[in-house]
C-alpha cells in the first residue's frame, strides 16, 4: 500500500492510518517455530500433551518439570505472541478473564484501580463483584477525558485498566497520553486490553503501556474454537511476578489450545485486512440507512476520535456498533431476521455475529451505569467476519427492512 512520511516520522497509509511496517506476517509465521528445536525437525510445532517431564536428577530438568509450570507447545506460542507486540515476554492463560484475574492478584487489599468506564461486561463484573470484595478500590472513569484520568489517581493507585477501542461503544483512548499520566506516579502499571484490534492493528507497548492483554479467543485465534488469554510485556519484574502467579494460581491453557492459536496466528495479517475492509464497507452502508440512528466505527470521519484512531492504530477491525431506530422490539426483529449474520455473543471469528449488549454481553453491568453510557436496548454490536462484503450488506439491508 502506498505510504508517505509525515512530520513526526510515522508512515501513514493512504487511508490515513499508520502504515504497517514490514515483517509482521513473517514474525507470525516464524518466531518460536524453528524446526531445529525438535529432534524430529518438525516444521509445524508438535503438541506436547505430557503433564510431567523426566529429570536428569532431583530438581535437575531440561527446562520443563510439570505441565502447569511450563510446556513446550505453550512456550512456542508465548514466544510468537511476544514478538507480534514487540514485547520481550509473553504469557498465556486459560481465558481473557484469567489474565484479568491474574493481574488483579498482583494487588493487595487497599490498592486502587483506575478503570475505563466502558469495558467488556465480564471485566466490569470481575472488578465490581470480585476485586471490590477483596477490598480493592475501583473507579470507573471516562478515559477520553485526560483531566478526569489524572483526577482519578489516588495515593494508593496501583493499576490502570483500559480498553481501546472500548466495548461496546468503540471509544478510542489515547494510550500514550494515559500512560504518561499514569507514569507520573511511581509504581502504577498500565494495562491495555487490545482484544478488539489484535497485535496487527495496534501495539500498545510501543505507545507506553506496561502490559497488553488479549482474549485470544477473539481475533488472535479467529476461528471461534478456543478460549484463551495472553499478557505481553517488556518489564522483567512484571514478567517474573505474572509468571509466578500463572503457575501459582494455575490459570493455564491446554497444550492443544496453544497449538490451535499458534496455527491461527499464521493467517492473522490476512484475516485482519479482510475484517478491516469488510467492516468499513458495512459501516458506510449503515451510516446512510434511514433506520439507523448512529454508527460507531473509528474508521468513519464521524467518529469523535477518528483522528486519534488514525494516529495510534493501523486500521480498524471487524467489531462495530450502531443504534437502530426504536427499542428492544426493533432490535429483536432485526436480529431474528438476519440470515448470514448469526445472533450470538463473542466476536473476532471468521463468521459474522450480531448481538444486543444490554441483555447479552453487558447484562451484568449495573442498569444505571448502562444508561449513563448509552448501552440501550437499541444498541446493536456486530462482529463483521470474512464473508463477501456484498452478501453481508444484503443481509443487513433485508433485516433492517423487516425491523
Amino acid at each position: 500500500m502506498f505510504s508517505e512520511k509525515i512530520t513526526n516520522g510515522v508512515e501513514r497509509a493512504e487511508d490515513g492510518f499508520r502504515a504497517q511496517p514490514k515483517g509482521f506476517a513473517t514474525k507470525a509465521i516464524h518466531v518460536g517455530q524453528d524446526a531445529e528445536q525438535w529432534k524430529s525437525r518438525a516444521v509445524v510445532p508438535p503438541i506436547s500433551m505430557s503433564t510431567t517431564f523426566k529429570q536428569f536428577g532431583p530438581a535437575q530438568h531440561a527446562g520443563y518439570e510439570y505441565g502447569r509450570s511450563g510446556n513446550p507447545t505453550r512456550d512456542v506460542l508465548e514466544r510468537c505472541l511476544a514478538s507480534l507486540d514487540n514485547g520481550k515476554y509473553g504469557l498465556t492463560f486459560s481465558s481473557g478473564l484469567g489474565v484479568t484475574t491474574t493481574v488483579i492478584t498482583m494487588l493487595s487489599a487497599g490498592d486502587h484501580i483506575v478503570a475505563g468506564d466502558d469495558l467488556y461486561g465480564g471485566t466490569n463484573r470481575l472488578l465490581r463483584k470480585v476485586a471490590m470484595k477483596m477490598n480493592i478500590e475501583v473507579d470507573f472513569v471516562d478515559c477520553t477525558d485526560l483531566a478526569k484520568v489524572e483526577a482519578a489517581v489516588k495515593p494508593n493507585t496501583k493499576l490502570f485498566w483500559i480498553e481501546t477501542p472500548t466495548n461496546p461503544l468503540l471509544k478510542v483512548i489515547d494510550i500514550e497520553a494515559v500512560s504518561e499520566v499514569a507514569h507520573k506516579f511511581p509504581g502504577v502499571v498500565v494495562v491495555v486490553d487490545n482484544t478488539f484490534l489484535s497485535a496487527y492493528l495496534q501495539r500498545p507497548l510501543d505507545l507506553g503501556a506496561d502490559i497488553v492483554m488479549y482474549s485470544l479467543t477473539k481475533y488472535m485465534n479467529g476461528h471461534s474454537d478456543v478460549i484463551m488469554g495472553a499478557a505481553i510485556m517488556n518489564d522483567d519484574a512484571l514478567y517474573e511476578q505474572l509468571k509466578f502467579l500463572q503457575n501459582a494460581a494455575g490459570i493455564v491453557p491446554s497444550p492443544f489450545d496453544c497449538y490451535l492459536v499458534n496455527r491461527s496466528l499464521k493467517t492473522l495479517a490476512l484475516r485482519m485486512e479482510r475484517h478491516k475492509s469488510n467492516s468499513l464497507a458495512i459501516a458506510k452502508f449503515l451510516e446512510k440507512h434511514p433506520k439507523v440512528e448512529r454508527v460507531l466505527h473509528p474508521g468513519l470521519p464521524s467518529h469523535p476520535q477518528h483522528e486519534l484512531a488514525k494516529k495510534q492504530t493501523y486500521g480498524h477491525s471487524g467489531i462495530m456498533s450502531f443504534y437502530i431506530k426504536g427499542g428492544m422490539e426493533e432490535s429483536t426483529k432485526f436480529l431474528q431476521s438476519l440470515e448470514v449474520f448469526t445472533l450470538a455473543e463473542s466476536l473476532g471469528g471468521y463468521e459474522s455475529l450480531a448481538e444486543v449488549p444490554s441483555v447479552m454481553t453487558h447484562a451484568s453491568v449495573p442498569p444505571e451505569h448502562r444508561a449513563l453510557l448509552g448501552i440501550t436496548d437499541n444498541l446493536i454490536r456486530i462482529s463483521v467476519g470474512l464473508e463477501d462484503a456484498d452478501d453481508l450488506i444484503v443481509d443487513l439491508k433485508q433485516a433492517l427492512e423487516k425491523a
